[in-house]
């Protein structure tokens, strides 16, 4: 079920939010249940089947947790336990998205293995590190163990970021699970910024992927303009689509009384690629700085080296968590070398920051150029467009056309993904007699409606959209 979709909107989560407000208002245990009902339903609405994958990640890491907290109270050694448990979870990825790109390799090598056909489960990247995160708070005394299965159960399954993230730490909402106290305040800052995260999809990065995609999709590009276009229209629909999903989340949990954090801060202002990645993605990012540099011995470490060895494994890990394609591969070992550029070859150091920006923004280009790709060979093709490697003109129609039917979406993606908002605020912030005037909080509430307004009719007008990082 697609938080852009009729049924969500006008089903769905009135529904729930009705239920959930006015017979189970007063009763914490009876709303974590039905909460935890209306999430595997939310789930199994498009996966049926796989939602029986899901509940038992939640069953096994629900016996995980309390073995961990058995053992941490009689003060023993946790590393079994939390070693059978991060082996489990990773051998549950493992089958589901790697399995068939390991066995389709070796076979490439000469084997000659039986490839069977499996589907992916969608989303199974985000919870199965949601449910590791909670065994792994459990034993870093970051968050005590449930005792009620229907609680792991909430914190796994949740419906706003059980299927593209953000990847929710236990640490953040363990203590919201039980007693989160929710106010008119959050409920309707989230309803904002649920509005916001669905203009981003609805609006700007469904009518990107139009380019974007007639760009990648149809063999090279027809001239140098294009491949340029489609490849900037692609970086802003990925921003527009996974950031306004997170919105939706963000806003979605405040409904109910959840604080997640944030996992975009305009990352498209970022004067250099190290930047860059502590501003995109965060909840990924910092959940592998936690559960993976850092046990790492991060940059505490006696020798450089280590701290270079350190930083491609959590790279290497990154790129493989985006899915069982080569291209992702590269993709994060392309990260992984313009950030050992940056920390010790001295790049950008000194740079203006307009050439800082320019460098940064085009170097995520080119990555996500493999990143989008098929194919390592369809990237490749893509790169000769990029830099006129071969007999097409620099110019086409096709250029033409798609710039003359989407320059308006194009210049409003641009202005959204800088702070841009923030600084009309602050223009529009007017005192009257020593008192602040609602001028602001009247023209943010009449182009949220207008948003609202514009999704919808693109919602019911529109074709099946789904969000990229379903596929992750």
């Amino acid at each position: 079920m697609l938080f852009s979709s009729s049924v969500f909107l006008f089903l769905f989560l009135p529904v729930v939010l009705l239920v959930y407000y006015l017979p189970l208002r007063k009763w914490r245990q009876g709303q974590n249940i039905f909460l935890t009902l209306a999430s595997l339903f939310f789930y199994a609405w498009g996966e049926p089947w796989f939602v029986v994958v899901m509940m038992g990640s939640i069953m096994a890491n629900y016996l995980f947790g309390l073995w961990v907290a058995a053992w941490k109270n009689h003060g023993r050694s946790l590393r079994l336990p939390v070693t059978i448990a991060v082996i489990c979870n990773l051998s549950i990825l493992f089958i589901f998205k790697y399995l068939t790109f390991v066995l389709t390799n070796l076979n490439l090598l000469g084997f000659q293995l039986t490839v069977p056909v499996i589907n992916l489960p969608i989303g199974i990247s985000f919870f199965t590190f949601q449910a590791m995160s909670y065994v792994l708070d459990v034993a870093r005394g970051r968050g005590q163990a449930q005792k009620s299965l229907l609680n792991v159960g909430l914190y796994i399954s949740f419906f706003p970021q059980l299927i593209a993230g953000p990847i929710v730490k236990y640490e953040t909402v363990a203590e919201e699970i039980l007693h989160r106290r929710e106010n008119w305040d959050d409920f309707t800052a989230g309803v904002q910024r649920f509005l916001v995260g669905l203009g981003k999809k609805v609006i700007l990065s469904n009518q990107l992927a139009v380019v974007a995609d007639a760009a990648f999709n149809h063999g090279q590009p027809q001239s140098v303009a294009f491949a340029w276009l489609g490849a900037v229209c692609y970086i802003l629909q990925l921003y527009y689509d996974f950031g306004g999903y997170s919105d939706m989340a963000i806003g979605l949990g405040r409904m109910f009384g959840f604080h997640f954090l944030e996992n975009f801060d305009y990352p498209y202002i970022s004067t250099s690629v190290t930047e860059f990645w502590r501003r995109w993605h965060i909840s990924l990012t910092s959940w592998f700085r936690d559960y993976v540099y850092f046990p790492l011995g991060g940059s505490r470490v006696d020798k450089k080296w280590k701290v270079v060895r350190n930083i491609f494994v959590v790279w290497l890990l990154t790129g493989i968590w985006h899915g069982a394609n080569w291209t992702y591969v590269v993709w994060g070992l392309m990260n992984y070398a313009l950030l050992m550029l940056e920390k010790y070859g001295g790049m950008g150091k000194g740079w203006p920051k307009a050439i800082g920006w320019f460098y940064t923004q085009a170097a995520f280009v080119l990555t996500c150029v493999v990143f989008r790709s098929d194919s390592l060979s369809a990237a490749g093709s893509y790169f000769l467009s990029l830099f006129h490697i071969g007999s097409m003109p620099v110019w086409s129609s096709q250029a033409a056309l798609y710039l003359r039917e989407y320059w308006v979406i194009l210049l409003g993606a641009v202005l959204c993904a800088a702070p841009t908002a923030t600084w009309i605020r602050k223009k529009l912030t007017v005192t009257a007699n020593g008192k602040l005037l609602p001028v602001w909080d009247c023209l943010s509430t009449l182009a949220l409606l207008a948003v609202f307004v514009v999704a919808v009719c693109f919602t019911i007008k529109g074709t099946y959209n789904p969000f990229i990082y379903f596929n992750f």
